[in-house]
């Protein structure tokens, strides 16, 4: 279709589509890179978590994190069980002691820093897992999104997943 003085239709059709096209990639990249600044922090030196009664120093650079219920039948004897290339971080919902496994550190801490760990990482239900990696000393940050999970025999399978 022709229009006065020899401009077509299409043309501005065209620059239109690359305009919308530029702003949709453009609006992409901004919401992942939003989602991605959603991750949280995790400084081991403000949050006392403890090991029986030790407080927990991290030592590895990647952590695989569950927060868990110790009154669902049989959920600390899976979390012992599963070997996974990075280690566990089993977070318990109720704070009761357990004894750590090769692979597994059973966590436990005060109701405040439960509630703050909780708010957080925005955590709704139990079980649920993310990966932290360290950033510098003590300070981690979530490495993935917070899965929940329908029970603990599923946990292999996410990991691979994520």
């Amino acid at each position: 279709m022709a229009r006065k003085g020899g401009k077509s239709l299409f043309s501005l059709s065209t620059l239109l589509a690359s305009f919308f096209g530029a702003a949709m990639i453009a609006g992409a990249f901004a919401y992942f890179n939003y989602k991605f600044s959603e991750y949280k922090f995790i400084d081991f030196k403000e949050w006392a978590f403890y090991e029986k009664s030790d407080i927990f120093t991290p030592k590895e650079e990647t952590y695989i994190v569950v927060f868990y219920s110790s009154r669902t039948k049989g959920s600390i004897e899976k979390l012992v069980k599963l070997d996974l290339n990075n280690p566990i971080l089993a977070i318990d919902y109720y704070n009761q002691i357990s004894a750590n496994s090769k692979t597994t550190t059973f966590l436990r801490s005060g109701t405040n820093t439960s509630l703050k760990f909780i708010q957080r990482f925005n955590i709704y239900e139990v079980p649920s897992i993310f990966f932290i990696k360290r950033i510098k000393e003590s300070l981690y940050k979530q490495d993935s999104m917070i899965r929940k999970l329908d029970n603990l025999d599923e946990l292999s399978k996410e990991v691979k997943k994520l």
